[in-house]
């Protein structure tokens, strides 16, 4: 019987009851100046993972988190291929990196290179280190009613061991099924959007979603696969390729370290909205940049840069 390694959706728990804060120490990192993202608009497809609905009294904010070289150090998906597949690893990454061709498509040819049993695969994503400052991060932005959500365009099937590893309550993972049967191994783009086929889990539909509810959304992440999540954010937490890409877009964004960092950042920005509610980014009107809005519907590949 086909499985899904030790991996399964995390359904997310209620915030805890805890004051919000009165006072909390300067932020560590400046937040983005200005307002970076589109206007709401009505979202369509993408698989069922609704977003809470915004309660009085909690800060009207989201956050969203990148995995393979954000909560993990080290960007696992590319640790895998790299060992299964190897020089067509390094082939496909510069044509990724270079915006020829999606992640939706390279995914579905790399996986069927992966062992069809998932024990080599599964220890060595088991071996990369983690951000060991995520799990206080996530317990803290629940105690203070503020989402978080892991999103990541990857395998998916070792984010669920690595946030037990960190202790992190329930929250969702928004990626990928990767399906070991034993001979062969599958991806299943459960999150993928329906009408657009370039991205293996559309992050940018999550950004959507939880600005629908009402809230701003903040966005960590490290790599080109943020790009297009970035791009409609309310704030961007960058590191490492997504800095560059802020830089070259002209994105207003905030350098990060750990979520340490972001904790200091998380308890003075609720401090601030509980002084003046209007201290938060809100929805700008920032253009799309993908999807079928931009490229119309079934593109498997992103258009060549001009």
């Amino acid at each position: 019987m086909p499985t899904d390694p030790r991996g399964s959706h995390r359904e997310p728990i209620a915030p805890r009851a805890a004051a919000l804060p009165q006072a909390a120490p300067a932020a560590a990192l400046a937040a983005p100046s200005a307002p970076r993202n589109s206007a709401v608009r009505p979202l369509r497809g993408v698989a069922s993972a609704p977003v809470p609905p915004l309660q009085p009294g909690r800060p009207p904010l989201a956050i969203l988190v990148d995995f393979d070289g954000t909560i993990a150090k080290t960007d696992v998906a590319d640790q895998i291929l790299l060992r299964f597949i190897g020089e067509q690893y390094s082939l496909d990454d510069a044509a990724y990196s270079a915006g020829i061709v999606g992640s939706r498509t390279l995914y579905t040819s790399q996986v069927k290179l992966l062992p069809g049993v998932p024990d080599e695969v599964v220890a060595l994503a088991d071996a990369q280190p983690l951000d060991q400052t995520f799990g206080p991060f996530v317990v803290r932005a629940l105690e203070l009613g503020v989402p978080v959500e892991v999103v990541s365009d990857g395998f998916g099937f070792y984010i669920e061991p690595a946030l037990d590893r960190l202790g992190v309550p329930g929250i969702p993972v928004i990626t990928a099924r990767t399906i070991f049967d034993g001979r062969r191994a599958t991806m299943d783009f459960r999150f993928g959007h329906p009408d657009c086929l370039v991205c293996g889990t559309c992050k940018r539909q999550r950004v959507l979603a939880h600005q629908a509810a009402g809230r701003s959304v903040a966005m960590v992440g490290d790599g080109f696969s943020d790009r297009y999540a970035a791009s409609l954010s309310d704030l961007v937490f960058a590191k490492g390729a997504l800095i560059d890409l802020c830089r070259t877009e002209g994105w207003a964004h905030s350098p990060w370290r750990d979520f340490a960092d972001l904790l200091a950042w998380l308890d003075a920005t609720v401090a601030a909205w509980l002084a003046d509610p209007a201290s938060l980014p809100r929805h700008g009107n920032r253009p799309f940049i993908c999807g079928p809005q931009v490229w119309g519907r079934g593109r498997t590949d992103p258009p060549a840069r001009t």
